[in-house]
């Protein structure tokens, strides 16, 4: 049967949205072509890319370069690092845009957003890919299915899931009209947004956006490049001045600002737990001055693993490892970096896997060789090069391949893979947001002593895969590392969620677990009403049992 194309919320129909389907970028295809050519039009400009606020574009005070990472002489763009004052000139434009934008019907709020998809989809598609690739160093494959097709699948999904929650509505019995008002939160929203993906950039403003909410957007310096494209085409898509504002500039000052503030009435964050467990002290210690409680959301990275059963497929194991571990140099919160192996797989796995990595290619992402590119700037290729240091002066540690970061050009760090005796190691303990994979190798026969390993080895709880052909093996492990991972795969890599299928989030040190990609996510941002209106109102106060004959 065909599905449908359209569903009803009242008299109003959404179109059922579909994952946008990625181009595939042979060497020579028309859409490498195209990507080329809009790569060299964004080299060959230094762009200014200004704060946007109240829809007016701003450029005063300090600056900062923006650089390609592959090539970290090549300056691509400059932003102004926001003060207080324009922080605060931000945050009063979400309020005075908040009346009238909560009070606009949400059909209309979701037609821009629709729009916006179709933009990103089409008319902006190359530029948000060319600056992806350019700004934060993505090679065409991953610049595609992050800031082309993941950017318009949120855009179009969660137009989807809001007309689901606003159509949500009470029973009404005979006599009475019940209404629930979704209304959206009192106060402005504060969406922090991190480098490695654009398309979460796009995603933490415009859903609470989308909701009535009006936000300040205050995205990482890393990915000025990308985010000034997505502003632009949601003025395009006819988003009303105000209703999301970014600023640019140090995330700490913006924040420090914006949650002092008596009207801030939530955070939608994706960066370091460490940055998330500060704000929310610091939203503590303002509790008393808010209006409401403030709505706190947060997505915090992870230090997922790939659990391997003896009876698991050989070729799938390593695909998922290769891919997971090393594709965007493991700077996907949701990437591999600690395995956990038998030993009679890892006996022929393990030079199987050194030679493998030793063949993917480091180097600029223009170049349709290069598996591996650069990490987004000298504090994380640093970060690696103490991992690599640190582990290699522990006795239970032992480098098969790569270890080496290489910064004279770009912040290059080989593709790195360990193999550890200790179960507790920091290796298998610690985000390091690098092409960094430890595994540890257990005996066969210890396959039940080695799950309550994975499950206390580290604080994350964010992504999982389990890779197993026996199903009492695999139902074994979704028992006991139930609370290991917000997303667990099966026979996959733990990387590569789509909207309408899995849902993103985790727990424990990896975030709030608030589901991007779901109607729980949209739902945070709202405070609902009920309405009860009674036709026949009661006229008389007594009640039939009563006896009002003394």
């Amino acid at each position: 049967m065909t599905p449908p194309t359209v569903t009803m919320t009242g008299n109003f129909r959404v179109p059922v949205p579909h994952n946008e389907p990625d181009r595939p970028f042979a060497p020579g295809s028309s859409e490498a072509d195209s990507v080329r050519a809009e790569i060299k039009r964004v080299e060959n400009e230094v762009r200014d890319l200004p704060h946007v606020v109240a829809g007016v574009r701003a450029f005063t005070g300090e600056t900062m370069d923006v650089v390609a990472p592959h090539r970290h002489s090549h300056v691509l763009g400059r932003i102004p690092l926001a003060d207080a004052t324009v922080t605060t000139s931000a945050i009063e434009a979400a309020l005075r845009a908040q009346h009238d934008w909560s009070r606009t019907p949400w059909w209309d709020r979701a037609a821009i957003f629709l729009r916006a998809g179709d933009l990103a989809a089409g008319k902006y598609r190359d530029e948000l890919v060319a600056t992806t690739m350019l700004g934060q160093s993505k090679t065409f494959h991953q610049a595609e299915i992050d800031a082309a097709c993941e950017v318009a699948d949120f855009f179009r999904y969660n137009v989807f899931l809001a007309h689901q929650i606003y159509g949500d509505q009470p029973a009404s019995l005979q006599g009475n009209f019940n209404l629930l008002d979704q209304r959206p939160l009192e106060g402005f929203v504060l969406a922090v947004t991190p480098f490695n993906f654009t398309a979460i950039g796009a995603n933490l403003p415009s859903t609470p956006a989308l909701m009535g909410n009006t936000v300040v957007w205050k995205p990482s310096e890393k990915a000025a490049l990308s985010s000034d494209v997505v502003m632009r085409l949601l003025e395009e898509a006819g988003l009303p001045a105000g209703v999301i504002n970014l600023v640019h500039g140090s995330g700490k000052d913006v924040s420090a600002t914006a949650v002092a503030h008596p009207e801030f009435a939530g955070l939608n964050f994706t960066g370091s737990t460490q940055v998330f467990r500060s704000l929310w002290k610091s939203v503590a210690e303002n509790l008393d001055s808010y209006r409401s409680f403030p709505r706190l959301v947060g997505e915090t990275g992870g230090k997922n693993a790939v659990v391997v059963h003896p009876s698991a497929d050989y070729d799938a194991v390593k695909t998922a490892l290769i891919r997971s571990s090393f594709e965007y140099q493991g700077q996907k919160c949701s990437a591999s970096s600690r395995a956990y192996i038998p030993r009679s797989m890892w006996d022929r796995l393990r030079d199987d896997m050194v030679e493998t990595v030793r063949t993917l290619r480091v180097g600029d992402v223009t170049s349709h060789e290069t598996f591996v590119a650069a990490v987004i700037d000298e504090a994380a290729l640093r970060r690696m090069e103490r991992a690599f240091q640190r582990a290699s002066q522990l006795d239970s540690h032992r480098l098969l391949v790569g270890g080496e970061v290489h910064a004279d050009e770009g912040w290059f760090v080989e593709p790195t893979v360990y193999e550890t005796t200790d179960p507790h190691a920091f290796t298998l303990s610690e985000e390091f947001f690098g092409p960094l994979l430890t595994v540890f190798v257990y005996d066969d026969a210890k396959w039940a002593e080695t799950l309550p390993l994975v499950d206390s080895a580290s604080p994350y709880a964010l992504t999982l895969s389990v890779f197993s052909s026996d199903r009492a093996a695999i139902e074994q492990a979704l028992d006991v590392l139930r609370n290991a991972a917000g997303m667990t795969y099966v026979n996959d890599k733990p990387t590569g969620a789509l909207m309408g299928q899995v849902s993103f989030g985790g727990g424990r040190a990896s975030g709030t677990n608030d589901k991007t990609g779901s109607r729980l996510s949209l739902q945070r941002w709202l405070s609902g009403r009920f309405v009860r209106e009674t036709l026949a109102p009661a006229t008389d106060w007594a009640y039939p049992y009563l006896d009002r004959s003394f």
